[in-house]
């Protein structure tokens, strides 16, 4: 069975959370402690115990650890010119820890990088061939679809999408392309676009789902995804944090349980008809086993969307 024809498609958990709790040696990092992605080339065997744990929990799609692997972010650390070899090394740990089992796939991760066109971080032209360039190295390297995720700045978006299906036309492939934009607290994207205009901005671009992901918990996202269930013709994803995270003892932690993350995701897939879900920041193993045995057996809502 292929990706597409999955009902319903079980996401993995946080990557960078989950690897602030491993234990990695000092040298791991080569210098470039915080770039998560240099550990696909350092420490291969760290990332393949990652994601191996995630698709035993019950995860059917692994998103690389390439969240970071633009030339963009990766030039932060002076690895510019190693976004070939890290994209496609991500990619080896991803399919050699899901192995030979089947129902098991890879997405290819390309987050929004640290610099945003709407706030004039970067021009358009620069941040659509670093998108590409990464885009290129995913597809080359056999990845099952590609995600375009956390997205804070919908001329970012846009640009990322439109290079996205730019390096897909020209190889001619045809691929599963995501989009999940970040919502904050407050209702809107970080430069201040509501859900309706996200709806209206992707309507054209053939995606195969549009979804949220991050900067909260899966209560603050409920209105949103109300409206994407109610609007968008496509799949919906939600892939939340495990809540709001909150300070306890000078930690940051997430309050959120497997079994209370797991109840609310069902809701989603059963009275909004989201039909891609999984976890971002904080959620562990443990909340994507107890998401996995709640969606057994369960199918999403089929909805009829207003237009």
């Amino acid at each position: 069975m292929t990706l597409t024809e999955n009902e319903l498609l079980i996401f993995d958990g946080a990557c960078g959370t989950n690897l602030q709790l491993m234990d990695i040696p000092l040298q791991a990092w080569d210098g470039c402690e915080g770039c998560n992605e240099v550990l696909n080339i350092t420490a291969p065997e760290i990332i393949v115990e990652l994601h191996k744990s995630m698709y035993d929990a019950g995860a059917m799609v692994v998103e690389t650890d390439t969240f970071g692997a633009s030339s963009v972010v990766l030039g932060e650390y002076g690895l510019q010119g190693k976004v070939k070899e890290i994209n496609q090394r991500a990619v080896e740990n991803a399919r050699k820890a899901a192995g030979d089992q089947s129902g098991r796939y890879v997405a290819g991760s390309i987050g929004p990088g640290t610099k945003l066109p709407s706030l004039g971080h970067i021009n358009v032209d620069e941040l659509a061939d670093s998108t590409r360039q990464q885009a290129d190295a995913l597809l080359e390297a056999g990845v099952d679809c590609l995600i375009v995720e956390t997205c804070q700045d919908l001329l970012q978006t846009k640009t990322a999408l439109i290079s996205v299906f730019e390096v897909l036309e020209s190889a001619k492939m045809e691929l599963p392309v995501l989009a999940s934009v970040t919502i904050e607290q407050q209702g809107t994207m970080l430069v201040g676009s509501d859900i309706g205009a996200v709806l209206a901005t992707l309507e054209p671009y053939p995606l195969f789902s549009l979804g949220l992901n991050c900067a909260t918990g899966p209560q603050d996202m409920r209105s949103h995804i109300h409206y994407l269930s109610q609007h968008w013709p496509q799949r919906i994803s939600c892939i939340p944090n495990q809540g709001l995270p909150e300070v306890v003892d000078g930690q940051t932690v997430y309050p959120m349980t497997p079994d209370e993350f797991a109840e609310q995701m069902y809701q989603f897939v059963t009275e909004q008809g989201v039909s891609v879900v999984g976890g971002c920041c904080g959620t562990s193993p443990a909340h994507i086993k107890a998401l996995a045995e709640k969606l057994v057996g369960i199918k999403p809502l089929q909805r009829e969307v207003s237009r």
